[in-house]
């Protein structure tokens, strides 16, 4: 479990090509300081688990489902990284609920600059579009960050300063490609909500059991 809000900018060391797979060497410092073999680490807002580390870098095996999800197959040697290590027990929910579990890709399509922020505008793939919606939250990159304009096929999101220069959003220009997770809570509310779903029976649930996807006559049998 991540909050996105991105603890360190890194830089990929090292790519080894697999064939149906990546092998990635990440510098982080402080991501990888107390970490352990199987920890997870969050890379541009992809959980990915340590496979071993040394000296500030870590290493992290990338497989076919996650590089054809995701934008981290167009990450070379020298590309910048947004790093994140998951939330402590106990500890200060800074973003939302992020998960690491990219749903899809994005690009940016504009950036408009003003003296202190900017509005970046970045396109929404049509079956995430039901998911983002104004003031809500979204994950671009495995950072944390509201959306200010939510449209049928792009989003668009405002930039401080301090996310400008501390992650790899400052850096991103049109046409260059961004990791989006939405909302997991909207994603459980709409397959709850959705046909055939079920009230489930217990304490303040009535003891109903209802197929709330049935028909009105169904229902009241």
């Amino acid at each position: 479990m991540f909050t996105g809000i991105v603890e360190e900018l890194g830089e990929v060391t090292a790519v080894e090509n697999l064939g149906d797979a990546s092998r990635f060497r990440l510098r982080g410092p402080v991501v990888t300081d107390g970490a352990k073999h199987g920890d997870s680490i969050a890379v541009n807002g992809v959980c990915l688990t340590v496979v071993d580390f040394a000296d500030g870098e870590f290493t992290a095996d990338v497989m076919a489902e996650t590089l054809n999800r995701s934008s981290l197959g167009a990450l070379r040697t020298g590309s910048r990284v947004n790093l994140e290590r998951p939330m402590a027990v106990g500890g200060r929910l800074g973003g939302h609920i992020v998960q690491g579990h990219v749903d899809g890709t994005g690009t940016v399509v504009a950036r408009e600059v003003s003296e202190h922020w900017e509005i970046v505008k970045v396109s929404l793939p049509p079956e995430l579009s039901r998911y983002v919606v104004e003031k809500g939250s979204i994950t671009v990159d495995g950072v944390s960050l509201t959306v200010v304009e939510a449209g049928p096929d792009y989003f668009t999101i405002s930039l401080i300063p301090t996310t400008l220069a501390l992650t790899t959003l400052g850096l991103k220009g049109p046409g260059d490609p961004v990791n989006l997770e939405v909302d997991v809570i909207a994603k459980y509310v709409e397959r709850l909500l959705g046909p055939g779903s079920q009230a489930l029976d217990g304490p303040g649930a009535g003891g109903a059991g209802q197929d709330l996807g049935a028909a009105p006559e169904e229902r009241a049998r």
